[in-house]
């Protein structure tokens, strides 16, 4: 909403600086979007007066004039090439070192065909007013030399631009911002009334209302044998400094009340209607030409103005181009309506049309203004245009707009945090025009002024079908209750200034701020940062993959099937991320990237539903390094880099073990199921099947595993002592075990283990064989033992103690026997 200050004095008394009511207006809560002074550039050029001019004694088309530009520049030396420069004449002068926004240059002193010039004298054309250019600006006989030429010509005016929120429609006039200002103490209102305009003849045009629904109440008038023509320079200005186009009287004269009243009106060529009837109406699926020159289809939903001959006006938008006022318009008729806010704004998004008409009707208008705002401007009408006003005729009925609030004054304070008095909260309600009807010491009844249609207004309840009724009716009385209190809140608030009201912390849920990541969450994140320490490098893949690729990792269920793919190789739902890592794999080992490693941790699909897997695999040969030939990966490091992920989301891996029964995909001998339990599964780990790595065209040895992240469980949280260290050295014993072939290494690792818990730290298996010296069927499996002592060091007696006990705890739990 842009406004000037002389058109905002117009309605408020105030000796209030620029400065000040901008800092008013952001304090009351319409905020200051920007302010222009147009007049701030040409602030350096002023009037003045040539006293003589003479040839140009070296130049045809030139002539040295004198100048009186006021008080210090009473005589100045000016060259002029102008046809019109003539002695005698006021001008527009421009002094040295002023910059001429016309020409985009900066005038200097100095000499022109060897006469001194000491300024220049200026067209309105090189002050950016105009586009003559015959010669340099005329100014009346009358004027007195020294004047800023900006404020002789009124271009000081400055303009104020406020932001408007949706419910604030009542600010979107002059007169409602200063209504605003007054009744936050910046200067008092100026009385408004419309002086009455007698009918003297029966409006020829009357009205008709077929969608009350979208327009309650209408008025109209006709104003017969008006002369309209450009506007006077009053009414001129004022559009045109908010940057209104000025077009014609009558069309400015509309344009005018609805900025400064905020009310909308339209004007009909009377001699371009057809019939006696202009008719509020649905459409019909017309298309007829607006004001703006554009072609516009109604539809059934919208409200417009018809007459014999159709369409003449989208209600409430736009008027038609056949029937707008020109300067041949000799009789017209005014338009005054209330239309419904929602009809109009759905009517403006179909149509993708807007105005600043409709702009206001959207957000609501003063339902009590309409007479009074047809009386203004009939008489505007008339002094401006001349002419005689009929009757005026309606349709309709005005609606009731009657509304009342209540507030307690101690809600003031719980809500907004400011002690106000109640005396002084009467008195800022009663500024904005709340009429008090009832007042005790606790609490006051006021009615809702007309222009408020944001306070008190019925709210729209979204309550529960299974609501009763009584109970939702309560409900909603009390909500409508609530709402009310809570606007005339909000208006002593802001009438005490914005600025004012204490800023208070939201209260805090916790002394301790709650935890912004999920547990799930945590949990990838620390896989994420695992498996890229241990040398992987993270892909993301498609969580849907082809049909054929699904089937070769467990299988592909029509349930996953997608019926509607990006394309026609992603139609199945990924039973895990394996099948992206072994085809990023294939790609890359087929461009000369063999050996690498990689991992994804995404989801994982089947008919039990989705499940989050941490996958990772590795291809190729491992690095070569001098002394060390670079051999396959094995299935040990896929091992290794499962439980290092197992062991850093908390499972302790002394309860995982290993069987042999991993899915299809792996390798059938040379793959494993690690488990906690008997039937807690936490993922697999092992070779990539033969067959499967040769339907994926992959020629190298290729290890992977599989992490159920959804299927590891929470550590469990226990307080944290301080760790006991011994002082004495570990000592460290090999032992080698024949043992049969089909007797799993961590049947054997277990017994080593539980032979001596309190002495037995750890144990390693870093041999196995088979071949010589060892009988068919069995194998040598070498594991390492640590043994750490805690009270004292331990004597070659005991350490053959310890050691017996081992083999014979193996001897017992498996049939092996030392090696």
């Amino acid at each position: 909403m842009k406004f000037t200050l002389s058109w905002l004095y117009d309605h408020l008394e105030t000796s209030a600086t620029v400065e000040e009511i901008c800092a008013k207006l952001n304090q009351i809560g319409l905020e200051v979007e920007g302010v222009e002074n147009p007049g701030a550039a040409l602030e350096p050029f002023l009037t003045a007066r040539i006293l003589e001019a003479t040839q140009h004694p070296n130049a045809d088309r030139l002539q040295v004039c004198r100048v009186d530009a006021g008080p210090g520049m009473n005589d100045v030396q000016v060259v002029c090439g102008a046809p019109n420069a003539r002695a005698g004449l006021a001008v527009i002068f421009a002094k040295p070192g002023t910059y001429v926004p016309g020409l985009d240059i900066t005038i200097k002193e100095g000499k022109i065909r060897g006469e001194a010039s000491g300024g220049m004298l200026c067209s309105l054309r090189e002050l950016g007013l105009g586009e003559e250019s015959g010669g340099i600006a005329e100014l009346p006989e009358e004027t007195f030399p020294g004047q800023s030429y900006a404020d002789f010509a009124g271009l000081d005016d400055v303009v104020i631009e406020i932001a408007i929120t949706p419910n604030r429609g009542d600010a979107l006039s002059v007169r409602g911002i200063a209504r605003d200002l007054a009744a936050a103490g910046l200067g008092t209102l100026r009385p408004w009334l419309a002086e009455a305009v007698e009918g003297t003849f029966e409006s020829p045009v009357v009205w008709e209302n077929a969608y009350p629904e979208a327009c309650p109440w209408v008025l109209g008038r006709t104003v017969r044998g008006v002369k309209n023509g450009p506007s006077p320079d009053w009414l001129r200005r004022k559009l045109e400094s908010i940057g209104l186009r000025s077009i014609s009287t009558l069309v400015d004269i509309t344009n005018y009340f609805c900025f400064d009243l905020g009310r909308p009106l339209h004007v009909f060529d009377v001699k371009k209607l057809s019939g006696n009837r202009l008719t509020l109406c649905h459409g019909a699926g017309e298309t007829f030409k607006a004001l703006d020159g554009q072609d516009y289809t109604v539809s059934p939903d919208d409200c417009v103005i018809t007459d014999a001959n159709g369409v003449q006006s989208v209600a409430g938008i736009m008027g038609g181009e056949a029937s707008g006022a020109d300067e041949g318009t000799t009789d017209v008729f005014i338009e005054c309506a209330l239309f419904d806010p929602v009809h109009i704004a759905l009517s403006c998004r179909r149509l993708g049309l807007s105005s600043d008409s409709s702009y206001r009707f959207e957000r609501g208008v003063d339902q009590a203004l309409p007479v009074a705002a047809m009386e203004a401007a009939t008489r505007m009408i008339v002094d401006l245009c001349g002419g005689e006003a009929s009757e005026v005729v309606s349709a309709g009925a005005p609606p009731a707009w009657q509304r009342e609030a209540t507030l307690r004054f101690s809600r003031v304070r719980d809500l907004g945090g400011l002690d106000v008095p109640a005396e002084e909260s009467v008195a800022l309600l009663e500024k904005l025009g709340f009429e008090v009807q009832d007042k005790t010491e606790t609490h006051v009844r006021a009615s809702v002024p007309s222009w408020r249609n944001d306070i008190a207004q019925k709210p729209v309840l979204a309550q529960g079908r299974d609501l009763p009724a009584d109970q939702a009716a309560r409900a909603a009385e009390g909500v409508e209750q609530i709402e009310a209190e809570s606007d005339l809140v909000e208006e002593i608030l802001r009438l005490k200034g914005l600025d004012a009201v204490p800023p208070v912390p939201l209260p805090p849920v916790s002394v301790v701020p709650g935890v912004a990541l999920t547990p799930r969450q945590i949990r990838t994140a620390r896989a994420r940062r695992v498996l890229a320490a241990r040398g992987l490098v993270e892909t993301v893949g498609f969580s849907f993959v082809s049909h054929e690729d699904a089937l070769r990792f467990g299988g592909a269920p029509d349930s996953l099937r997608l019926l509607n793919p990006i394309a026609s190789d992603l139609d199945q739902m990924r039973p895990t991320p394996m099948v992206n890592l072994v085809a990023a794999s294939q790609r890359n080992a087929a461009r000369g990237w063999a050996d690498l490693g990689l991992f994804e941790i995404g989801a994982g699909f089947s008919e039990e539903g989705q499940q989050q897997i941490a996958a990772g695999v590795r291809t190729g040969h491992t690095p070569r390094y001098p002394g060390q030939v670079s051999a396959d990966v094995s299935l040990w490091a896929a091992k290794a880099d499962a439980l290092e992920l197992l062991t850093q989301l908390g499972v302790a891996i002394e309860g995982v073990s290993a069987t042999p029964d991993a899915p299809s995909w792996y390798h059938p001998g040379r793959s494993g199921v690690l488990r906690q339990g008997p039937k807690m599964v936490l993922g697999y780990f092992g070779e990539l099947h033969p067959s499967l790595l040769q339907a994926e065209g992959i020629d190298v040895p290729v290890v992977g595993f599989e992490i159920l992240l959804d299927a590891v469980p929470e550590p469990k949280r226990r307080k944290k002592s301080a760790p006991k260290l011994s002082a004495f050295q570990p000592v460290r014993r090999d032992f080698a075990f024949v043992v049969a072939r089909d007797v799993p290494g961590e049947k054997l690792l277990k017994a080593v283990k539980g032979a001596d818990r309190a002495l037995v730290s750890d144990v390693s298996l870093f041999d196995l064989y088979e071949g010589e010296h060892v009988p068919e069927g069995h194998r040598s499996m070498g594991v390492e033992v640590t043994l750490q002592p805690v009270d004292k060091s331990l004597t070659d007696a005991e350490l053959e103690a310890v050691s017996e006990r081992i083999v014979a705890a193996v001897a017992k739990a498996t049939g092996a026997t030392l090696r």
